[in-house]
């Protein structure tokens, strides 16, 4: 028997941000407990460790580390260590997508919108980490 995997970890140095940056960009819940506090109480769990969940059972936690060197890919230096690869229907949902992600936060790293075979986004959520949207 294979071992199944169970979620993607994605280390950060601030948890709940970018749990939230993921929950919208998404539409994404918590696993029950990880919710945000209510406004001004305390945040144990982002400080932490977070997990979010899809319909689907897919999950993406959130470890809190001290540091974290950014990525710099596509230059050298820091590789991209993980990413995501997520679709979107057509060209028209890639635009939306990408603009969604870069209002929530995220920074584009490469555009290949044009590429007649591929079209495809890489991104950077707010802490670096790269992913890439593609028309599947």
């Amino acid at each position: 028997m294979n071992p199944r995997i169970r979620q993607v970890v994605l280390d950060t140095t601030d948890a709940r941000a970018l749990a939230e940056f993921y929950r919208e960009l998404f539409g994404l819940h918590y696993r029950p407990g990880d919710e945000p506090p209510p406004e001004g109480e305390p945040d144990p769990k982002g400080r932490d460790w977070l997990v979010l969940r899809n319909d689907d059972g897919v999950s993406l936690a959130f470890q809190q580390v001290d540091e974290l060197p950014r990525s710099t890919w596509p230059e050298p230096g820091v590789p991209q260590q993980l990413h995501l690869d997520t679709t979107v229907p057509d060209v028209a949902a890639l635009a939306a997508a990408r603009d969604r992600a870069v209002a929530l936060g995220a920074t584009l790293l490469h555009d290949r919108s044009d590429d007649p075979d591929e079209p495809l986004h890489v991104l950077g959520d707010p802490m670096g980490h790269p992913f890439c949207v593609f028309v599947g």
